[in-house]
């Protein structure tokens, strides 16, 4: 795994898109055709907004699946990942092949169907980014390691449904709904890439606790280390608490 530390969101941000944009334009190359896993949440506001800004990408052929979405969330609600995703990357780019959880009804069997789809190729390159309770998607700890279901259905903790309210997207945290359907760990370490988008001090702790600390299922994200092509994108406030 390697450590990038940029003085700002934005540097990370354009950074970071360079680096989208080059394995997304290797895969068209050699294939004809690219499978991403794009992230949500405040953390990509910026970076998604670098990469679309591109016009060297045949994003027709490009194929996107999403980490998570909460479970009964209407998909016009303002913190649905379909609509960050719909707005933020597929309305610019022009995506037309892409994978939602539609979760207003039969969880399990959306997380079975759209896993069958994940399942029928490798990835390319995974976005993502890492909470400020250290989870990976909507692993919160202790995350599941061990499970080789792509989708899973998980209960979200207190400090990940707080930092939902803390990013403006609800409320009041009875309005976070309490389970989601989230990737796996070990689905999201299939991707050939993987590209780890951390701005703001308010990650700074998970950061140090992930990238410093144990590998365990108490700080999810620390299961990147263990990925042979994962790069971390920090800026000097998420980087603060790391010794070296």
């Amino acid at each position: 795994m390697i450590i990038e530390i940029f003085n700002d969101k934005l540097a990370l941000a354009k950074a970071a898109a360079e680096r989208a944009a080059a394995a997304l334009k290797k895969a068209l190359e050699e294939r004809g055709h690219a499978r991403v896993i794009a992230a949500t949440g405040a953390s990509q506001f910026e970076f998604l907004e670098a990469l679309t800004a591109r016009r060297d990408i045949d994003w027709r052929n490009v194929e996107m699946f999403h980490l998570d979405e909460y479970i009964g969330l209407p998909a016009d609600h303002p913190a649905s990942f379909r609509k960050f995703l719909r707005e933020r990357l597929i309305a610019k780019t022009g995506i037309i092949q892409y994978h939602f959880l539609e979760v207003e009804s039969n969880p399990a069997g959306v997380a079975k169907e759209v896993g069958a789809e994940i399942s029928a190729a490798p990835i390319d390159v995974a976005f993502v980014g890492i909470g400020e309770n250290g989870h990976l998607a909507f692993n919160d700890p202790p995350a599941d390691f061990e499970s080789e279901e792509p989708y899973l259905i998980v209960d979200l903790d207190e400090a990940c449904r707080r930092q939902q309210v803390g990013e403006g997207w609800f409320a009041d945290i009875s309005e976070v709904p309490a389970q989601a359907i989230s990737m796996s760990i070990r689905q999201i370490l299939k991707a050939r890439e993987i590209l780890v988008i951390v701005p703001d001090a308010r990650k700074a702790q998970a950061v140090k606790a992930c990238f410093e600390g144990d590998i365990t299922p108490l700080a999810p994200a620390s299961i990147l280390r263990r990925h042979p092509n994962a790069i971390v994108y920090l800026d000097r406030d998420s980087s603060a608490l790391l010794s070296r």
